[in-house]
């Protein structure tokens, strides 16, 4: 993909979340996450921020689709999740915190695989890799079976296969987890590249550090409700000193 920098119109919204809430059957009237709103536009890499249990991974369910909405609605491009969940899923891809991947699967089989879901052009498919493979750095194991893959090189396969496309909007879920320092610094990388290209990102963290390094906006959600959210003016001069405060903000609260 390369770093160099492209002239896109910042205003287009890829992401519109409006009044998201979820309650599961167990839980009765108990709302997981409730009154969830927030956009990201090209360009953006937003970061979802929370503690453990606060929400971010219901969200995220509940913005891709796996899990029905109780309340609100989703748009992706303009597509309801709802409504419209081919039009709206052929925007973003998302890498889960769960790698169930094909584990009888080659590393490569499983690239070639996503590739035919999202109909990549064949003559795409090397070059796109070779790019990916730089920040990605899975080397001969790519040939090997996933079943044989340690945590951190099954989250970068994941990573891989869903960047295949080239998605809009690629959506992650703790994507730091179990990766090595400098593969962490790489993944890093690439997503700042990936939004500077015109593309958004949005992702969940508990990391304070690597939301303050990559994030231009900051979703901060606790006890399944938005709390604050910071725009790129606020994280370039607060920081992470800023992002902490109304973190624990939140967890005092709770």
């Amino acid at each position: 993909m390369g770093n160099k920098k492209e002239e896109f119109a910042t205003d287009a919204t890829l992401l519109s979340v409006e009044g998201l809430a979820k309650k599961y059957k167990k839980t009765g009237s108990v709302y997981a996450v409730k009154d969830v709103s927030f956009t990201a536009v090209r360009g953006e890499v937003v970061g979802l921020l929370g503690a453990n249990g606060a929400g971010k991974t219901t969200t995220l369910k509940c913005i891709t689709g796996m899990i029905p909405i109780t309340e609100g609605e989703v748009f992706v491009s303009g597509h309801s999740i709802k409504k419209e969940p081919v039009k709206a899923k052929s925007q973003f891809s998302f890498v889960t915190d769960n790698h169930s991947v094909f584990l009888k699967m080659t590393g490569r089989q499983y690239l070639e695989f996503m590739s035919d879901v999202y109909k990549v052009p064949s003559d795409v498919r090397k070059p796109r890799y070779e790019a990916l493979e730089e920040s990605f750095r899975l080397g001969a194991a790519v040939g090997d079976v996933i079943s044989g893959y340690s945590h951190g090189m099954r989250q970068k396969i994941c990573m891989m296969g869903s960047l295949m496309h080239e998605p809009k909007l690629w959506i992650l879920d703790e994507p730091m987890l179990g990766l090595d320092p400098e593969t962490q610094k790489n993944v890093m990388d690439y997503i700042r590249s990936y939004a500077e290209s015109g593309h958004t990102v949005l992702f969940s963290t508990h990391n304070l550090y690597v939301a303050s390094e990559i994030c231009t906006k900051a979703v901060i959600i606790a006890g399944g409700r938005i709390s604050k959210i910071l725009g790129r003016d606020e994280i370039r001069f607060g920081g992470r000193r800023l992002m902490e405060y109304w973190y624990r903000a939140d967890k005092e609260e709770e």
